[in-house]
């Protein structure tokens, strides 16, 4: 990354600002396998449907989600399913970084029973 230039940056920078936000990890987990119109996302997600909305338009600016007319619905789907190794990985990452800890608060613990 550190050959890309200050515009590459700053486009991936608004990537990860998108995916930051929790309702749209919801929002795209729940079209993660196959299309939903709002409703469905709503009752998948339990959010309300202005937010929603607010999340697929945020969503579709950034070309994650596609719009899919149909009949008087509009359809969201995943432009791309690789965003959700992305989330894998990051998943990864957080679960050894938390074993990590978790030992390290073992070994702290033992240390301060051998001290008594």
């Amino acid at each position: 990354m550190s050959q890309l230039s200050v515009s590459a940056l700053a486009q991936v920078a608004e990537y990860f600002k998108v995916l930051s936000e929790l309702s749209r990890l919801q929002v795209l987990c729940a079209i993660k396998f196959g299309t939903k119109n709002v409703s469905e996302i709503m009752e998948a997600t339990g959010l309300g449907q202005a937010n929603v909305s607010k999340h697929l338009k945020i969503l579709a600016q950034a070309g994650i989600v596609t719009r899919q007319p149909r009949g008087v619905s509009v359809y969201y789907a995943i432009t791309d399913p690789l965003i959700f190794d992305l989330c894998e990985l990051v998943c990864q990452s957080l679960e050894t970084r938390l074993q990590e800890q978790s030992q390290q608060l073992q070994q702290i613990q033992q240390l301060e029973v051998l001290r008594r």
